[in-house]
């Protein structure tokens, strides 16, 4: 996959303005706000899991839930990613086994052109029984993709036909009502991704 899945700039000023709306509210503890609160990220996509079944995102009120956009097809990048996050949440599980239980990893494909269901499905047990993987239409994936306020794009077709998923890449971390808390940090270590976990669930 092109590393530059998003443009760097496009990334910074992308987090930054969500990162000011958190700055820019009044009252409370900044220290303990969640970098993401009040961020118009989210929605209740409609997708489907391994196995066909519709899956919308409202199914998992109640849970903390964890989202990524990626695609299967990826040779670098989203695997890279997803074993970061679920070696974190697995550190997490061992060590808050009762909260890591009311947390939900879902890995959400942005090229459902190949990502069948079941392909989606094996991607994600590869990286943890706990992750449930998700993919849809194309107008499915799109509209979800636009809630959580993303980036995806096709690349351009090889010879062979083949081609890369351009998108952004963040982990969000979505409260029990569904709300943004923040991004975990996948681009650091699974002990930073267990050790934000601990913090804004626990």
């Amino acid at each position: 996959m092109n590393r530059r899945a998003m443009p760097r700039l496009a990334t910074t000023i992308f987090v930054a303005a969500l990162l000011s709306i958190t700055a820019c509210s009044p009252g409370g503890d900044e220290a303990a706000q969640p970098p993401l609160a009040g961020a118009k990220i989210g929605g209740n996509f409609s997708l489907i899991d391994k196995g066909g079944k519709p899956v919308r995102f409202s199914d998992f009120a109640g849970q903390y839930r964890i989202v990524y956009f990626g695609f299967t097809f990826c040779p670098d990048a989203c695997p890279l990613d997803m074993q970061k996050l679920m070696q974190g949440y697995a550190k997490f599980a061992q060590a808050e086994p009762e909260v890591a239980a009311r947390v939900q990893p879902l890995f959400v494909s942005i090229d459902p052109a190949r990502d069948t269901p079941s392909a989606v499905g094996e991607f994600a047990a590869a990286f943890s029984p706990k992750l449930i993987g998700l993919t849809g239409s194309e107008e499915q994936v799109v509209e979800a993709v636009k809630m959580f306020a993303g980036y995806a794009r096709k690349g351009e077709p090889a010879k062979d036909g083949s081609y890369a998923m351009d998108h952004s890449r963040f982990a969000y971390l979505m409260d029990p009502e569904g709300k943004p808390i923040g991004f975990l940090p996948i681009d650091q270590s699974a002990d930073a991704v267990a050790r934000d976990l601990a913090r804004w669930t626990s």
